[in-house]
């Protein structure tokens, strides 16, 4: 009973919203919420707005499209800046037909998906409520009933400029139903649909010698025809194409540039005009955000058509690129699996990251600088300090291709190979070796792929696998040390007196004898070493450490293990390094006693509870690092 009382509550909230007056009665309303009237493409705007913004030095982040893209951020700033805010304005792009282009799987359909629905539930909202002329097919903006000799008045009564004319069909109610009182004509809330085709519309194209333009523009009722006396009377013409019933909100252009020359004018004229012709009838006016998508190949091969030139300056086009982050690259891979059937199976920790390596390795160009590798840039792009590398090396390598991450591994194909092992083997769990090997396996049956794609792709998988064992061998040597926090926080405490007796000049005093010695230079060096300090560059980087502690004093705070990102990288290391015999003597021994099975024991309860891995994959990872430390 609990989801029918939900749908009963839903019902009545619905009900609540509801709104019906007259036009007068609306005019009030206006006058309180001038905002009401904005246009299709300014209440799309104010929809993403009204999401949220995070603005920081990389740029701005809409929330609105928060949990459904990822990585896509600079893309979807540039749409939302170069294209939904200036049409919002009233600016030439709202002239412009949006065509979003990038590569198969890329986002450009959930992007859509994302503005329709989104679109559908804030007409639910106060900021984003439509009102429309009752009754009317085309949910007809009631301000349409404005007289043309008026209209400049009314903007300046009201700071509300009126944009269009009334259809033929409500200019036939208005004499009829309404004896010419425009104060008089019914308005009503109303909320979009797609389902209900209102305020959304779909169009896409069939076989060009079947399909009818009637579609997109309606068509003539012969069955009222004999009532109404003529194929010109609007009352026997059905207003229910797409663009009909897309008005004042968003229409979708599925593969537009494989569609009839036709039906791409009509678009032209409502974008540039904002009519349409249909019927018998004088131009019809409409407000609505078209939006469209194809893939590179097809709009290259759509340009390259003299044809279509006039086509082209009346569009926006706006690349969506495959994400170049490895971070964002599994959680879109997380999202793919969460509304899957495959959801239960126990993926074990680094496995979707390892996958996503390998596939932003494919996205990525080569760069031109000597000193960058595709490995760091990979790192870098993903936020990540490369020693070396500033900010403003990252700008710069984001600048030298204007077209990086319009081409290779989808996410599709990933799912598909992790979904391929898991039916075929009837796995209940999968590791990073699993999908690594499913992806290779899988190159030879990729439709795109070719012989030169291949052995850079396997090359890539080689260098995931490396990055991969690098992963799980720091996984194992931190389960195995016992209190890693307190082990590390010891090491770091010895280090620091160290270095600051070293740069004051001073000696320390044994704990045990009371005895002053000299700094421990071989404690420093060893682990100094591990981060690759050279022996000239000590001193430095020893002074830069107590530079630090000065400055968390002088702010009142601790300076801890935490503190100094490649300070704590040293002292991890150097544990790590302490202690590689007893981890590969304990993985790789076939009899462990009974210390070394305690040990193992401790290990895998580590994994477990701190790191997400199941006992059995647990186990796997073990034998797996045992068999990298014997080689």
């Amino acid at each position: 009973m609990d989801i029918l009382q939900k749908v009963q509550g839903f019902r009545q909230e619905q009900e609540k919203l509801q709104w019906e007056g007259t036009l007068a009665d609306y005019l009030e309303l206006l006058k309180e919420r001038p905002y009401l009237a904005q246009s299709a493409h300014s209440r799309v705007y104010n929809m993403i707005k009204h999401g949220g913004i995070e603005e920081d030095e990389t740029g701005k982040n809409y929330k609105f499209f928060d949990h459904e893209l990822y990585g896509l951020e600079e893309a979807l700033e540039r749409l939302v800046e170069e294209y939904f805010h200036p049409a919002a304005r009233r600016l030439d792009v709202k002239k412009r037909i949006l065509l979003l282009m990038g590569p198969v799987s890329g986002g450009k359909s959930t992007l859509v998906t994302l503005l329709k629905k989104g679109l559908e539930k804030y007409t639910y909202t106060d900021e984003g409520a439509v009102y429309a002329i009752k009754g009317c097919p085309m949910h007809e903006d009631p301000l349409h009933l404005i007289p043309e000799h008026l209209r400049t008045d009314f903007e300046e009564d009201f700071g509300i400029r009126i944009e269009g004319n009334l259809s033929p069909l409500n200019r036939m109610r208005l004499e009829k139903e309404y004896g010419g009182r425009i104060e008089d004509v019914e308005v009503e809330r109303i909320f979009f649909s797609e389902d209900k085709r209102t305020g959304i519309g779909t169009f896409s194209p069939s076989d060009p010698k079947s399909q009818d333009i009637a579609d997109l523009t309606g068509s003539i009722d012969f069955s009222t025809i004999a009532e109404y006396g003529s194929e010109s009377d609007p009352r026997a013409y059905r207003f229910d194409g797409e663009l009909n019933k897309a008005n004042r909100g968003i229409m979708e252009f599925q593969e537009m540039l494989k569609c009839d020359e036709k039906f791409l004018w009509h678009l032209l004229s409502l974008t540039q005009e904002g009519n349409f012709k249909a019927g018998r009838f004088a131009l019809i006016s409409a407000d609505e955000l078209i939006i469209a998508h194809t893939n590179e190949a097809e709009y290259k091969s759509f340009i390259s058509n003299k044809k279509n030139e006039a086509l082209h300056s009346r569009m926006i086009v706006m690349p969506v690129p495959y994400n170049l982050r490895i971070s964002q690259e599994e959680r879109i891979y997380e999202k793919m699996i969460r509304e899957s059937d495959i959801k239960d199976v126990h993926i074990a920790p680094h496995t979707l990251k390892v996958a996503a390596m390998f596939t932003i390795l494919t996205r990525l160009k080569e760069s031109n600088r000597a000193n960058i590798s595709l490995l760091k840039k990979m790192y870098l792009y993903d936020g990540q300090n490369v020693e070396g590398f500033s900010d403003a090396d990252l700008q710069e390598l984001k600048n030298e291709y204007s077209d990086e991450g319009m081409s290779g591994i989808d996410p599709r194909y990933v799912i598909n190979r992790i979904s391929s092992t898991i039916i075929k083997k009837e796995m209940t769990s999968i590791n990073a070796l699993d999908v690594l090997r499913s992806l290779k396996d899988g190159l030879d049956s990729h439709p795109s792929i070719t012989k030169e794609d291949k052995e850079q792709y396997l090359n890539f998988i080689s260098v995931a696998r490396k990055e991969y064992d690098e992963l799980a061998k720091k996984e194992v040597q931190k389960a195995f040390v016992y209190s890693y926090e307190e082990s590390a926080k010891t090491l770091m405490d010895n280090y620091l007196d160290n270095v600051e007796a070293f740069c004051n000049k001073t000696k320390l005093h044994d704990p045990l004898t009371g005895d002053e010695m000299l700094p421990d230079e071989k404690l420093m060096r060893s682990i100094e070493e591990q981060i690759g300090i050279s022996e000239n560059a000590k001193k430095a980087f020893r002074e830069e450490i107590l530079i630090r502690i000065s400055a968390y004093a002088r702010k009142g705070k601790k300076f801890d293990y935490q503190s100094h990102e490649r300070l704590r990288e040293a002292i991890q290391k150097k544990l790590f390094a302490d202690l590689k015999d007893i981890v590969k003597i304990t993985t790789s021994t076939k009899t462990p006693d009974e210390q070394q099975l305690k040990k193992m024991n401790e290990v895998i309860a580590t994994l477990v509870d701190e790191y997400g891995y199941t006992s059995s994959s647990a186990n796997e990872l073990l034998r797996y690092v045992g068999s990298l430390l014997n080689r």
